[in-house]
């Protein structure tokens, strides 16, 4: 906290204390007074005259303090979107995540078997259809380790399975079970347009129930993974769906990814826990009256604790 305090006192003058804030001179408006309240602990600051604001301190030093800004970075261990101007080009070569589908996978398409219909019953139950199974080329797997297990696969660019779902459909205690593997990947970038609009969304069975939507495998997104540098590199218009009880983790990341210049815009799924409860062509409805996320929602947020 003393470096960082070090950095702005270089950068504003001395300033004021104010509890957990200080209190500057403002760098746009030039008050006399020192109105503009920086809280390095929540990463805000807001000046009282001109209401200037913004959820990242590093954005302020840039403008106005360029000169330290890559200091406070280094401090701050934030990534510079310099970084993506050359990650994933097309003839890079990366080391692809290689995974073997689970001894005893038997695919679901084709002809319905007396084997095939306990995992049938279930996915048709959770909404999907013969068109949703064929196309993320849906299993099963009827003995082994995963015995009782939907299986829905990963593919990178190249076609290769990196990784793979597998969600009980027999009532076993353990509802997913995860291959011994990275989770550090774009799940089924194979099938993804990156010149659409991108819907990011929580689980896989989420991203199967709307079109060219990826799932986050989880409730958080790292600046240094594999899927925020895809998004970084080709910039999509974003729309989130995370379930009601991550709403605050998915103001987060997409205040992330819009420090990177990335629209993003919010799906409000009340009163559904989760987008694959909502019907179909509400999900399309609700996308297009999607709120975008702005500077002072987030800010409203980290102030409010």
């Amino acid at each position: 906290m003393s470096e960082k305090l070090k950095i702005l006192k270089k950068a504003l003058g001395n300033p004021w204390n104010n509890g957990h804030e200080h209190l500057f001179h403002c760098p746009k408006c030039n008050h006399h007074k020192r109105k503009m309240s920086i809280n390095i602990e929540k990463d805000v600051f807001k000046c009282w005259i001109c209401d200037y604001s913004g959820t990242k301190i590093s954005q302020l030093l840039r403008k106005f303090a360029s000169n330290l800004y890559a200091e406070w970075k280094q401090i701050s261990g934030e990534i510079d979107l310099a970084k993506y101007d050359f990650i994933f080009s097309e003839s890079q070569e990366v080391e692809l995540q290689a995974v073997d589908l689970p001894d005893g996978f038997k695919t679901l398409t084709g002809e319905k078997t007396p084997l095939k219909e306990k995992p049938l019953r279930y996915l048709y139950s959770r909404g999907l259809t013969d068109f949703d199974i064929l196309f993320w080329k849906i299993g099963f797997c009827d003995f082994g380790e995963y015995r009782g297990r939907i299986i829905i696969p990963s593919f990178n660019l190249e076609g290769s399975v990196n990784y793979f779902i597998a969600r009980t459909y027999i009532d076993d205690w353990t509802k997913y079970k995860n291959p011994p593997a990275s989770k550090d990947i774009v799940f089924n970038d194979l099938n993804i347009d990156w010149s659409n609009d991108i819907l990011l969304v929580e689980g896989v069975f989420d991203a199967i129930r709307c079109k060219n939507a990826v799932p986050l495998l989880g409730s958080t997104l790292k600046e240094n993974s594999k899927l925020f540098e895809k998004i970084c590199d080709k910039k999509p218009n974003i729309y989130m769906a995370l379930d009601l009880d991550a709403q605050e983790k998915q103001l987060l990341i997409a205040n992330k990814i819009k420090e990177y210049g990335i629209s993003v815009k919010i799906i409000n799924t009340s009163p559904y826990n989760d987008i694959a409860e909502m019907p179909l062509g509400m999900i399309e409805d609700r996308k297009k009256t999607a709120t975008i996320v702005s500077e002072m929602d987030y800010l409203h947020y980290k102030l409010s604790f």
